[in-house]
């Protein structure tokens, strides 16, 4: 019965009509050149990409009411393109000061592990439980368990929200920077990351705020020369944007030396809160950011997105373009 439908006049013509579908889908996806923006599917925000082995790797906050937000998903890649989502690498049963808003994962290798620091319950004073924790795991993948059992920063220092954390090596040595509420410090991290070290002053934050700084902080070397990057403007709203300064220490002085990353009226806007990749052995580098589609005007519709960045010959970074189309295929060298 199945074959003589199979093989009916009408069903033939269906036949190969799938047949045809499935080869051009099949093609399709071969052929699949770009990402497209967004690289991937959901709502997240404030990705932190970085490169692990040969693979790159992408982690975002979940962008959801502050209640909701209580774990946190990966993404990997071999090529830019083609994304692997890993679920819940670690959420608040393995955290148990955490509560919500769990913000801005930031990863650092070292050892053969892993350590994930984040932010959690968006505390508002030193009374309040919360801050900025730390979580390890074996693989990239996790899963993450908490490193202390408690926050790592958990007060305000130099009128700096425990939030928005970035891991930045230098030297050999490690550096937790971060801050909201418009002010950044920068911290030296002990070598088994459970504290701090205290600078030559006694201090052991210390504030590198640049004009109109108000969160995001994120940190690169080139060339022998320190770009420090944050995003400024409302993250609601349409104006949210990168600026960035240069300096010869990480430690600043920083001055603004202007935007570099916002909103296109025509593609999407409330383009901020990104990181850089960059693979060593290649010229490329990547700006990674979140944004908000046209017609979205819930603050949490953010979507991740990856656009191309470019220096130009003095070492200034030119104003990115943001596209719909993405960043083409590309392996790590």
């Amino acid at each position: 019965m199945i074959l003589k439908t199979l093989f009916n006049p009408t069903s033939k013509t269906l036949l190969f009509s799938f047949l045809l579908l499935s080869v051009y889908l099949q093609s399709n996806a071969q052929e699949k050149k770009t990402a497209g923006n967004p690289v991937f599917q959901g709502w997240y925000a404030d990705p932190e990409g970085t490169i692990f082995g040969k693979k790159y790797w992408i982690y975002p906050t979940f962008s959801a009411p502050y209640s909701k937000q209580v774990f946190f998903d990966a993404f990997s890649s071999p090529d830019l393109v083609n994304w692997t989502k890993h679920n819940r690498i670690l959420d608040t049963a393995s955290v148990k000061w955490a509560k919500r808003a769990m913000w801005a994962p930031s990863i650092i290798e070292k050892d053969k592990k892993y350590y994930l620091f984040f932010g959690a319950n968006d505390i508002q004073s030193d009374k309040e439980s919360g801050g900025i924790g730390v979580a390890v795991a074996s693989k990239p993948e996790g899963p993450y368990e908490d490193y202390l059992g408690k926050p790592l920063v958990d007060k305000f220092h130099n009128g700096a929200q425990p939030i928005d954390q970035f891991v930045f090596k230098d030297k050999g040595e490690y550096y937790l920077i971060y801050g909201g509420w418009r002010h950044c410090n920068i911290a030296h991290l002990k070598k088994d990351f459970t504290g701090f070290i205290p600078f030559k002053d006694g201090n052991i934050f210390k504030e590198i705020t640049p004009d109109n700084y108000v969160e995001g902080p994120f940190m690169f070397e080139k060339e022998g020369k320190y770009y420090f990057m944050w995003s400024e403007g409302g993250w609601t709203g349409p104006n949210y944007s990168v600026a960035y300064a240069i300096a010869d220490s990480p430690f600043g002085p920083f001055k603004r030396i202007g935007k570099i990353l916002q909103q296109n009226p025509e593609i999407a806007t409330g383009a901020g809160h990104h990181s850089v990749i960059h693979d060593p052995k290649s010229k490329d580098w990547y700006i990674v950011y979140h944004r908000r589609p046209l017609g979205e005007k819930d603050g949490n519709s953010r979507v991740t997105c990856i656009d191309k960045m470019y220096f130009d010959e003095q070492g200034f970074i030119s104003p990115v373009i943001i596209t719909n189309e993405g960043v083409e295929k590309s392996s790590i060298k």
